[in-house]
């Protein structure tokens, strides 16, 4: 009774985190706060039959069994350092300090090619981080600032993009959507959430693969996010940033009481 107890509350909270991430779409949907039933299908898609019948976008729609996943290797990839001459990003945030990202072009290009233009145009100077949720993730990229707004660089949305090897650890960076196809705007996110070791049983109850929790035991992150948003960057400098920012006083909309403002996203080469 006790172990069913713990197990409830576990879901509670992580189902509190899930008040995932919006997109700024020009329909103007604000998933800012998902509908129970919403929350639900998230939880339940994270089972271990959904995942392995998940194709990432690499696997051509064939059916790929995800505990043959190399985690372990993938996340080594995913963590290292961008090599000298590959193309990051530095986000300039005001009164924070730098935050440097490097990108995952071959399995996300969409995204990257939707942020780094953005970025390259100015479409993010000035704009700030709208949502902050400590121990989950820090989102921006709304001109608006409400979470109603933005829109891709083709003027409409555009889809997920998917592998199984990019996982939402600590630091990946993400674009956010709503539950609707095809409606990723200009809105992302950083994952901040840091290793929590009571969240262990719950992975394994839900199904999650052992290499995956190995992985997430050592990187952090919020794996209930995997296989459901698009990473497509990770952050290799700055994540004690991250973390500050993630600790500011928010209102009851997890809007920080005091803007965290992005001077400037610049793109240029890695040179080390």
């Amino acid at each position: 009774m006790i172990k069913k107890i713990i197990l409830i509350i576990f879901i509670i909270i992580i189902l509190g985190g899930l008040f995932v991430v919006l997109t700024g779409c020009s329909s103007k949907t604000n998933n800012n706060l998902l509908t129970s039933s919403e929350k639900n299908e998230i939880i339940n898609a994270t089972s271990k039959n959904e995942i392995t019948n998940s194709t990432s976008k690499n696997d051509t729609n064939k059916e790929r069994d995800v505990d043959k996943v190399d985690y372990k290797n993938a996340a080594q990839k995913q963590m290292s350092i961008p090599k000298k001459g590959d193309t990051i990003a530095i986000l300039h945030i005001k009164n924070y300090g730098d935050v440097k990202v490097k990108f995952f072009e071959e399995i996300a290009p969409k995204a990257t090619r939707n942020f780094i233009t953005h970025a390259k145009e100015g479409y993010y100077d000035g704009l700030t981080f709208h949502r902050v949720i400590n121990e989950f993730m820090i989102q921006g990229g709304d001109p608006e600032g409400t979470g109603f707004g933005g829109e891709s660089i083709w003027g409409e949305g555009f889809g997920t993009e998917l592998d199984y090897e990019l996982v939402p650890y600590r630091g990946s960076l993400c674009m956010a959507m709503s539950q609707l196809p095809n409606s990723i705007g200009s809105q992302f996110f950083i994952t901040q959430a840091k290793y929590n070791e009571q969240w262990i049983n719950y992975l394994k109850q839900a199904g999650y693969p052992e290499g995956l929790i190995e992985e997430y035991k050592q990187y952090g992150g919020y794996l209930s996010l995997y296989l459901q948003y698009t990473v497509f960057g990770q952050v290799f400098e700055g994540i004690e940033i991250i973390d500050k920012i993630a600790t500011v006083e928010t209102d009851e909309n997890d809007k920080p009481i005091q803007d965290v403002i992005i001077e400037k996203i610049e793109v240029t080469t890695f040179d080390k």
